[in-house]
């Protein structure tokens, strides 16, 4: 249920133990940020589903993982069961009705949806670095191998195109070296052998094109509604640095390609961080810095990231700053480790008289759960005990058949899932040992779905494409070197400028900030 400015989370119980007060979250301050926390079986996902149901039903587009196929029941209407009706009835949810959501699936393996892919060069060395953790000197070599790429229009789009430049770095290592410094081939090599396991836990399958368009996550329906899209996540999971690399290059890609609207009514876009601790989990503190600087920022372009993990422990304190609206179901305190995240838990909420919070949260139930959102002045409520309502989506995983179906039918359906191999780097330089010229070409990309609209980010079609004849779209190549999304804010301050001054300028400020 999702009224017209906010989400109903559940009731709030009293002093009685009955529950009455509605506990909700206000829509525009939905991109203020969130935290769900709770321990194994306490009933995460079944809140991040309810959330995800009243974003979409406000006509907000929704990003969520699922790690282990339970979310994938939102595409499907629910059934009726005699504890959903009952815990309807307590939270006075009327009438309860069930329904299906508009769902579009992903799969970074294109097994269990469409593929999802990104070029080289999206990705950029940064984040390529800390996907293979490469050494200092390493990733020394990947930022030059980046440089030489943008200087010499080598198109950087999947792994045969970064193995072939390396190769050709290694052959130029002294021509090169005397340049931008010490290029040494055993760096090369180390590189290259990384790039090898990379590629057999499934680099090759993310690497390529076509590449993801973000206007494609933001659909909403003819009736309104906000897609939900759901990345199939259970085998991603086995490579936790490619999944996390993954989501914290999809919220730069988020950044760079919005426009600035400050404080919406309702976000433009919901983007739910399963297993949040992934990212975090010996990441250097450069990498920390990154995220919270990409929370803190990608709010004015009216997006929301909430982070669902076990514990607050999970998530750095100066990212947890950030996090506005707050939900945290039941944890355990056998070691002192959990004692501390429940005292780590209690002390971030606003204090509530009728109860002390670091015991409540020991005691709740499964679907109870502490919450306290953002209020109209955008100060955070007491916290209060409630029992989340019931979805009215589908408890549970769908069948592969209910899958394929959705698949087919999606909007995007016949866009990405057959791969493209247009001419970049590997033939290019192919060609250049040979003696011959370059002959470039572009990819062409078709629209879907009638039952769908895409968003508009003020000048034309999102998503980086450009109108072209026939209606088709191309999405115009970017530089190699696209970094994070630091650099993309001052890659905006100078798009006025002249190309070839302008990429001076930014890789001049880009340098002193990587060097910090």
């Amino acid at each position: 249920m999702a009224e017209d400015d906010s989400i109903f989370i559940g009731a709030s119980r009293k002093p009685d133990d009955s529950y009455q007060k509605a506990e909700k979250l206000l829509l525009k301050f939905g991109n203020r940020h969130g935290l769900v926390t709770g321990a194994t079986g306490t009933g995460k996902t079944v809140t991040l589903q309810i959330l995800a149901e009243g974003f979409s039903n406000a006509g907000v587009p929704v990003f969520c993982a699922d790690v282990k196929g339970d979310l994938s029941g939102i595409a499907m209407p629910g059934t009726a069961q005699d504890f959903l009706e009952k815990r309807a009835k307590q939270v006075k949810l009327s009438p309860y009705e069930f329904e299906q959501f508009p769902v579009i699936f992903w799969d970074l393996f294109g097994k269990q949806g469409h593929p999802i892919r990104a070029t080289v060069s999206e990705m950029g060395p940064l984040l390529l670095s800390r996907l293979m953790n490469l050494t200092e000197a390493q990733e020394g070599v990947m930022n030059i191998a980046f440089k030489i790429a943008d200087e010499e229009g080598l198109l950087l789009l999947d792994m045969k195109d970064l193995q072939a430049l390396l190769a050709n770095l290694a052959e130029r290592a002294d021509e090169i070296s005397a340049r931008y410094g010490n290029v040494t081939k055993p760096s090369v090599g180390a590189i290259q052998r990384t790039l090898l396991i990379l590629e057999q836990q499934g680099g090759n399958n993310f690497f390529g094109e076509p590449a993801l368009r973000i206007a494609d996550l933001m659909r909403t329906t003819r009736d309104g509604r906000g897609a939900i899209n759901v990345l199939a996540a259970d085998k991603l999971m086995m490579n936790p640095r490619l999944y996390a690399t993954f989501l914290l290059w999809l919220m730069s890609e988020l950044f760079e390609e919005l426009p600035e609207v400050g404080d919406p009514a309702k976000p433009k876009l919901v983007f739910f961080f399963d297993e949040a601790h992934l990212l975090f989990d010996d990441a250097p503190k450069a990498l920390v810095s990154r995220v919270e600087q990409v929370v803190r920022l990608i709010r004015s372009k009216g997006v929301g990231v909430y982070f669902v993990t076990q514990s607050p422990l999970d998530v750095p304190e100066t990212v947890l700053a950030q996090l506005g609206n707050r939900v945290q179901h039941a944890l355990r305190a056998y070691t002192p480790r959990e004692q501390k995240a429940v005292k780590t838990a209690a002390d971030t909420f606003r204090p509530n008289p009728d109860f002390d919070c670091a015991t409540a949260i020991t005691k709740l139930g499964t679907g109870e759960a502490l919450v306290s959102t953002l209020e109209e002045k955008g100060v955070p409520s007491m916290v209060q005990r409630t029992l989340v309502r019931p979805p009215s989506s589908r408890l549970g995983p769908i069948t592969d058949q209910e899958r394929r179906s959705i698949i087919n039918e999606s909007p995007v359906s016949g866009q990405y899932d057959e791969p493209v191999d247009r001419e970049s780097a590997f033939e290019i330089l192919q060609k250049r040992a040979a003696g011959g010229e370059r002959q470039p070409s572009g990819r062409q990309e078709q629209e879907g779905g009638s039952r769908w609209q895409l968003p508009d980010f003020g000048g034309g079609q999102g998503g980086g494409t450009s109108p072209r004849r026939g209606g088709d779209t191309y999405r115009a190549p970017r530089s190699s070197g696209r970094q994070t999304v630091a650099e993309a804010a001052i890659k905006s301050v100078v798009r006025s400028v002249g190309s070839s001054v302008g990429r001076a300028i930014v890789r001049g400020i880009l340098g002193s900030l990587s060097r910090r």
